[in-house]
């Protein structure tokens, strides 16, 4: 049987609440005992939100989220509690999606991580973000996002 410490864990299984911004969320990650193996871990965020910094309005966002673990995988309850930290955080779609990606990699230290942010549209315009860390590992199944570029009614 294979165990990992999560003894060091503060959210998980505790009571919870949203942090107010994402500066003061916290991150927690858990070994990963399979980091001898290339294999892909996907989140998607179908409801990600944060509001424009100029007008105060909300933003919507469906995200994308996918890592190759290397020592670390991020525990999914302080993700969720992560994201959630954008709910009333003014932030341009550019710096929510790229900000979410770069602070995963400070955190856990993937050996590649891509995020898609597919943003509903502001002012008629839908914007979608994407980076990489770089190129996957080569023998990775890598499936596509399967988010659908913005039809609108058209």
């Amino acid at each position: 049987m294979i165990k990992t410490d999560v003894s060091n864990l503060t959210q998980l299984g505790a009571d919870a609440t949203n942090p107010t911004n994402p500066d003061e969320a916290v991150l927690e990650r858990v070994t990963n005992s399979q980091k001898d193996a290339d294999y892909l871990v996907r989140f998607t965020v179908p409801e990600f939100t944060s509001v424009c910094p100029l007008t105060g309005q909300p933003d919507f966002a469906h995200l994308m989220i996918d890592y190759v673990p290397g020592d670390w995988l991020v525990e999914s309850k302080s993700l969720k509690l992560y994201l959630g930290s954008f709910r009333n955080h003014g932030a341009f779609h550019e710096d929510c999606t790229i900000g979410i990606a770069k602070r995963l990699v400070k955190e856990i230290t993937p050996r590649w991580l891509r995020i898609g942010g597919y943003w509903y549209p502001r002012g008629g315009i839908p914007i979608d973000v994407f980076w990489q860390t770089g190129a996957p590992p080569q023998e990775l199944w890598l499936p596509e996002q399967g988010v659908p570029s913005y039809r609108g009614r058209g």
